[in-house]
């Protein structure tokens, strides 16, 4: 073999391992799954919505074959502490979900650049959430569910004594006619009660709205629990426990009030919407929603669940696609129809659920009919959780003879404002 022969036998070789090699690197493109990422997801399920997530996740995978969803499941009292651990780790999941969105606000991206029209993203919801996801002109999250406090009441009790709730908003009763129907449900009815109230500051305040009270001032400078409203409030919420209307078993004694009603001995129970789910195996007797009575104004307390995005996580665009997927019409319709909730968008405020559409309906119509102040207290999470507490033990002192209704909201009002100036 020549050395010429040699040289094109090398060169030859050489061309054959590189079409190989490239051939190799072609392949590996095509086939191999492209380069994928995965969204950490933290997650708390209080229901069955846990199950109806797994499979909107399911079907967001198999479309966008370049995102996995992590899903981190944790109990719902762990989750604050699971978020802030890995929040002060440095390393931030892509989203959670979250209840208390001024404690996060800080950590949130801001999904105004990631949606095509802040404007017309926010518009899609209900206007009583916006202060919980709108913080400092900024778009930290977005509503999945709503929750709202309301009326749900014996109906067999009722009807035994031939005692009519409100059908229509139109019919709503005053507070006077709303105790004048409770006392004679329980005279000719046989109600051993005629309420039960969730012990929660946040269901309380629910008849400091009606009175035309606040917690805090709407720029939510100072407190305003302590006006003419809040003290006619707590008058009138300790004169049901004199009157016998409501048991002091419950705020007092700690008494369970859905145990309560379910015996079926209560008129009615002061609740929110995801009893619905949780009373459906009640056989004893029927039971239905009604409209809450109004003081100077109709008022209900709304709450929810909101998705968030974290700064640093490194799948800021990711993340808010896939929030944006999770609150659009068809999605978020589907999650909230199936875990039997209800949803905050405001075309889709009438779902067809397997159980209860008419009932959901009229706690729709109650958050509504809700002040703005209810929601621009309730979403400064960073205020109402260090007092909530301290509001609920001052209620119990009034309850309890320990303090007159000014002394307790005075320093409801006093813990307050300092919580304020700590911020």
């Amino acid at each position: 073999m020549t050395r010429r022969t040699t040289f094109k036998l090398i060169t030859s070789m050489v061309l054959v391992m590189l079409l190989i090699v490239l051939t190799a690197c072609g392949n590996s493109g095509t086939n191999a799954n492209p380069k994928q990422t995965t969204l950490d997801f933290l997650w708390f399920s209080d229901g069955k919505e846990g199950e109806v997530i797994k499979e909107i996740i399911k079907e967001y995978e198999q479309t966008n074959t370049k995102v996995k969803i992590n899903l981190i499941e944790v109990g719902f009292k762990d989750i604050q502490t699971k978020l802030k651990t890995m929040l002060s780790g440095g390393k931030p999941p892509a989203l959670s979900r979250v209840t208390d969105t001024g404690s996060f606000a800080n950590q949130a991206v801001d999904l105004t650049p990631y949606v095509d029209n802040a404007d017309q993203f926010e518009d899609q919801f209900i206007d009583s959430l916006k202060p919980y996801y709108v913080i400092n002109d900024k778009l930290v999250a977005a509503p999945m569910d709503v929750t709202a406090n309301g009326l749900i009441y014996n109906k067999t009790l009722f009807d035994k004594a031939g005692v009519k709730v409100p059908t229509s908003p139109d019919q709503v009763w005053t507070w006077d006619e709303y105790t004048a129907a409770l006392k004679e449900v329980m005279d000719k009815g046989g109600a051993r009660y005629g309420m039960v109230w969730d012990v929660t500051p946040h269901r309380w305040s629910t008849l400091l709205y009606q009175n035309g009270g606040s917690i805090l001032t709407e720029d939510g400078t100072a407190a305003a629990i302590n006006s003419e409203a809040g003290i006619r409030s707590m008058e009138q919420f300790k004169q049901l426990h004199q009157e016998g209307i409501m048991p002091e078993s419950v705020w007092l004694g700690g008494e369970n009030p859905n145990n309560l009603f379910r015996s079926g001995t209560v008129a009615t129970h002061w609740a929110g919407n995801w009893m619905i789910s949780n009373y459906k195996d009640i056989t004893d007797f029927e039971w239905g929603v009604t409209y809450m009575p109004k003081g100077t104004q109709r008022s209900s307390v709304p709450g929810g669940k909101f998705l968030m995005a974290f700064k640093g996580s490194g799948y800021e665009q990711e993340a808010a696609e896939f929030i944006e997927y999770l609150t659009s019409k068809e999605v978020n319709s589907k999650y909230n129809q199936e875990s039997l909730f209800m949803s905050p968008r405001k075309d889709s405020s009438v779902l067809n659920y397997e159980f209860g559409k008419e009932m959901f309906e009229i706690f729709a119509d109650e958050l509504k009919n809700s002040s703005p102040l209810a929601a621009n207290d309730w979403s400064r999470q960073t205020i109402i959780s260090k007092i909530s507490t301290d509001l609920k033990n001052n209620i119990v002192e009034v309850l309890s003879d320990k303090a007159t209704p000014q002394e307790a909201l005075d320093r409801t009002a006093k813990l307050i404002n300092e919580a304020i100036g700590s911020q």
